[in-house]
This record gives C-alpha cells, sequence and structure tokens, in this order.
C-alpha cells in the first residue's frame, strides 16, 4: 500500500505544504548567507582599503617633510647659521616617516607596494646620508637634486601602485561577489524547482482523486447507478468513494423499486378498470335515457383512468430505459432542431404559426433519441399554446461551458407557481387541455440524464412563455 494511501487528505496536504516550504526557507536561508557573505567581505575590503589609504597618505606626507626638512637642513649647511635643534629636527621627522612605512609594512600589503615602500626607503636613507657625509665639508656640492628627484618617482610611484592595488582589490570583490550571486542563483533556482515539484506533485495526486470524485458526482446527477464507484488516493477520499458506491447502489435499488411499484400498480389498476368499463358498456344496454347520462360518466372516468394507468407504465418504461442508456454520439443539436422543424411543418401551417431561428452551431456528445423528444416536447408545448398566425422563436447559443436553447412564443402569460410546476407528472393545469399526464415531466427525466436544467422563465410582452435549456458540455464528454 502506498503512502498517500495511508495518509488522509488532510495529513497529505500538511505533509505537502511541509516538504514545499522547506526548500523554500532553506532558499531563503541561502539568500540571507550570500547576503552577509558580500556585505562581510565588502565591509571587510572598505576597512582594509581605509587603513591602508590612511596610512599611504601619512607615508607619503612623511616623504615630503622629510623632503622639505633636508632641503632646509642642506640650506642651513653652515655651522654659524645652523641651530643645535635643526638636526634633532631633521631626525625627529625621519624617525615619523620609517615609523609610518613600517606600520604601512606591518598591515600586510602587497608585495609591489611593500617592495616600493622599501624603496622609498633607501632613496630617502640615500638623501640622509649624502647630507651627513657632506655635513663636515660646507663646500662640497652634492648631486642632490638627483637624490631628491628619486625620491618624488618612488612617492609617486607608490601613490599609483596603490591606486592599482585599489582598483584589483574592487574588481576581485566584484568577481567573487558575481560568483556568490551565481551560486546563490542555482542553489535557490534548485530549491524553487524542487519546491513547485513538490506542489506540483501533491496537486496532481489530489487533482486526480478530485477529478475521479467529480466524474462520480455528475455521473449519479445524470442517472448513472450502473458502474461501480472506486476513488484512488488517501484514505478518506477512498473512504469517500465507498460511500458514494454504498449510495449508488441504494438509489439504484431505490430507483428499481420504484419502477416496479409503478408496474405493479398499473397492473393491478387494469383489471378493476377494464371491470368497470364492461359493467358500463352492459349498463348502457339497460338503463333508460335518464339514467345514460350517468353511466357515460363512469365510463369516462374509466377511460382517465386507464389513461393514467398508461402513463405510469410509460414513466417506468422510460426510467427502466435510462438505466440501460445506449452510449452517447456525437451530435449537430442545430441540426437536430431544424429536422425538429421542418418534422412540424404540416401543424405549424395549419395553425399559421412561422417559427423564427436563431442558431448557433453547436456539437455535442449525447443521446440522440432523448434529445430529439425533448426538442419534439418543448417545441409541440409552444405550438399547442400558440394563438393563430403566432410566432415561435429559437435561439440556440453557447455561454461559457454551456449550451442555450430558449423557445418562446406568443401564448397566455404564465405565473410564477404555474412555471415552478409546470415539469411535475400528472399534475393538471389550465394549460393541460388534453388530461393530465406526463407532460413535461419526460422532458426534465431526460435533460437530467445530460446533467442539464430545463425551466420556464418570465417573459415580456409579446412573449407569453419561454423554455429555457441548459445543458453543460463539461458533464456530455
Amino acid at each position: 500500500m502506498s503512502l498517500k494511501k495511508l495518509l488522509s487528505l488532510k495529513s497529505l496536504i500538511a505533509l505537502g505544504l511541509v516538504l514545499s516550504i522547506t526548500p523554500l526557507i532553506a532558499a531563503v536561508g541561502f539568500a540571507t548567507y550570500g547576503l552577509e557573505e558580500t556585505t562581510t567581505l565588502t565591509r571587510s575590503l572598505n576597512a582594509k582599503v581605509f587603513e591602508q589609504t590612511k596610512t599611504i597618505n601619512l607615508v607619503l606626507q612623511k616623504a615630503s617633510d622629510v623632503e622639505r626638512k633636508a632641503r632646509l637642513f642642506i640650506l642651513l649647511s653652515d655651522p654659524a647659521l645652523r641651530q643645535p635643534y635643526e638636526r634633532q629636527s631633521y631626525e625627529t621627522i625621519r624617525s615619523s616617516f620609517k615609523q609610518s612605512l613600517d606600520d604601512l609594512l606591518a598591515q600586510h600589503v602587497d608585495s609591489e607596494i611593500a617592495l616600493l615602500a622599501n624603496e622609498l626607503a633607501e632613496k630617502e636613507n640615500l638623501i640622509y646620508e649624502q647630507i651627513v657625509s657632506a655635513e663636515s665639508d660646507t663646500g662640497l656640492v652634492l648631486p642632490i637634486d638627483e637624490a631628491f628627484q628619486g625620491l618624488r618617482e618612488s612617492s609617486n610611484n607608490l601613490a599609483r601602485e596603490f591606486e592599482h592595488h585599489v582598483d584589483r582589490e574592487f574588481n576581485h570583490l566584484n568577481i567573487k561577489s558575481k560568483a556568490l550571486e551565481e551560486w546563490l542563483f542555482v542553489k535557490t533556482a534548485a530549491l524553487l524547482s524542487t519546491s513547485v515539484f513538490l506542489v506540483l506533485a501533491l496537486l496532481m495526486i489530489i487533482s486526480r482523486s478530485m477529478s475521479q470524485l467529480d466524474m462520480v458526482i455528475r455521473r449519479l446527477a445524470c442517472g448513472e447507478f450502473s458502474e461501480p464507484i472506486s476513488i484512488s488516493g488517501s484514505s478518506d477520499l477512498r473512504i469517500l468513494g465507498e460511500r458514494l458506491d454504498w449510495l449508488r447502489k441504494h438509489s439504484q435499488e431505490q430507483a428499481s423499486l420504484m419502477q416496479h411499484f409503478t408496474v405493479n400498480l398499473a397492473g393491478q389498476i387494469e383489471a378493476p378498470v377494464d371491470g368497470i368499463r364492461t359493467s358500463a358498456e352492459i349498463l348502457s344496454l339497460r338503463v333508460d335515457d335518464v339514467q345514460q347520462p350517468i353511466v357515460q360518466t363512469i365510463a369516462s372516468n374509466a377511460d382517465k383512468i386507464e389513461y393514467v394507468r398508461k402513463e405510469l407504465v410509460r414513466f417506468a418504461e422510460i426510467s427502466t430505459a435510462t438505466s440501460r442508456m445506449a452510449q452517447k454520439e456525437f451530435i449537430d443539436f442545430s441540426e437536430l432542431i431544424e429536422t425538429a422543424i421542418n418534422a412540424f411543418a404540416p401543424r405549424l401551417q395549419n395553425k399559421s404559426v412561422t417559427v423564427k431561428t436563431q442558431l448557433q452551431q453547436v456539437q455535442f456528445h449525447g443521446f440522440r433519441s432523448q434529445l430529439h423528444n425533448i426538442i419534439e416536447s418543448l417545441l409541440a408545448d409552444a405550438l399547442d399554446h400558440s394563438p393563430e398566425h403566432g410566432e415561435i422563436t429559437l435561439s440556440l447559443r453557447k455561454i461559457g461551458d454551456a449550451i442555450e436553447l430558449l423557445i418562446e412564443d406568443e401564448g397566455p402569460a404564465l405565473s410564477p407557481e404555474q412555471r415552478s410546476r409546470l415539469f411535475e407528472p400528472f399534475l393538471c393545469f389550465i394549460r393541460a387541455e388534453k388530461g393530465c399526464g406526463l407532460g413535461l415531466a419526460v422532458v426534465k427525466h431526460y435533460v437530467a440524464n445530460h446533467c442539464g436544467e430545463v425551466e420556464f422563465i418570465a417573459t415580456t410582452p409579446p412573449h407569453g412563455a419561454c423554455r429555457r435549456l441548459l445543458i453543460p458540455l463539461s458533464t456530455l464528454d
């Protein structure tokens, strides 16, 4: 037994939701992780670049201070002019410069930057050595300008290399961020696909059972009780299928009992009616003219009872035939209507009634004989109650997933109570001029076999009655 048969529908839905939501939660977690990772990398790089930039700027500033102090120291090379503190001030600036270089190298900078920093330190040290060596000889001319030019070039090279280094670091961060984004996209897409797959699988399992249930209910609504009912899926849906099958059997038994009851009742009525009719015939030969109307009334009532008996038998035969309905066939409903109108041509001509049609071509699967009977019965009812030189209007169209047939006449208007009860069997109305019988009850029965509806709807003058037939196409295939 599969897992879905062991679980109830509620448990299956809960399990499906958990399984489908879990990948989504994981996707959100991955996205959060990626965002935090990108933020951490960006923050770390910004902090690192900020500190290095600050240190580099300090180094460059100190290098400029050293150059300026060295030039001043050279200008004051005459011991008579140079103050004792000038040498100390120069040494202090040099120490500050070396400290800033040490701070820069301590930050584990790029090897190229470290190399240029060391080169800058060597250039400064070369200047210092030249100044110190020349300090004892004031008349010595030193190539100091070239040394200062080298110091500035080294400073500029260090500044440019640091700019390139910053660009490389941010490009590397950008590449790493894009790679992380692609990784997150792949992971998220995979998790979302998994979630969608699980949701679709859950919907497929549930929709399959719901489709079976919908089909079963439609079959029961159409009076099809012959085929057993079985619903696959979760445990509660299978139990529901078993109960519907019990309902099918019960309805089939009740219909069978009603058919037998109707046939037996008609059979029980037949003999007494024949006896009454025979007795009336005998009495008509023996009574005088004064009593003859009484005998005729007895015979007339016997004929009415016989009419009702035959209608009961007919109704039982229709119900029995419905349980053994033939297979549906593909039918052009508009063509079927036109055929029925042509068959009514003599009767329409005798009453000088015209038929106006507006038929949209509609094709579907249905029971041809029953649909033909529906059209004939509704059209005959409209003709019976149309006045001389009247007009009957027929319109056929699709509305959504159903077909609608309207048949309107110009006869007497109907009250709401009459419209609601015209399809009841053996009900006598003012319109039932030919006596009580099945009338339009057979139409309602045949329409129910197609899971449709038929009713009389309110009209406005000059129309007297409007019959509306509505059959859903979704139940006919």
